[in-house]
């Protein structure tokens, strides 16, 4: 009984990093470095929150995809040739985004740190 709470503890704590360890490969970018990736056209910049925070304040440069719609449009939506560079309101969900994107194959990921909340 007491090697069952050691292993629950070991998966609680497993299950918490996995959620705040960034993805292998995935770029990490400030909202003051994203000021300069905007200008660049070659890019692909998505924003993972829902349509109505999306509608509410946005950058414009930024398609709106949901996280629970990520796994389906991005095959047809987003070049896998392109940089995708991944958004939303805090950064936790554009962290699993880029985690989503990258089993799907995309090689170049970025994921915007602090998200629309730390945009001003």
């Amino acid at each position: 009984m007491e090697y069952l709470n050691y292993i629950v503890i070991a998966l609680f704590i497993f299950f918490i990093l996995n959620r705040i360890i960034p993805a292998k490969g995935v770029r990490q970018i400030s909202t003051a470095e994203l000021k300069n990736e905007l200008k660049d056209k070659s890019k692909q910049f998505v924003d993972v929150r829902t349509p109505s925070e999306y509608n509410g304040h946005r950058i414009k440069e930024f398609k709106n995809i949901p996280l629970h719609e990520l796994s389906q449009k991005a095959k047809k939506e987003l070049s896998k040739d392109k940089e995708v560079i991944v958004i939303c309101q805090s950064g936790m969900r554009s962290q699993k985004a880029s985690k989503i994107l990258k089993k799907l194959g995309f090689t170049h990921v970025t994921n915007v740190k602090g998200g629309m909340g730390a945009w001003r």
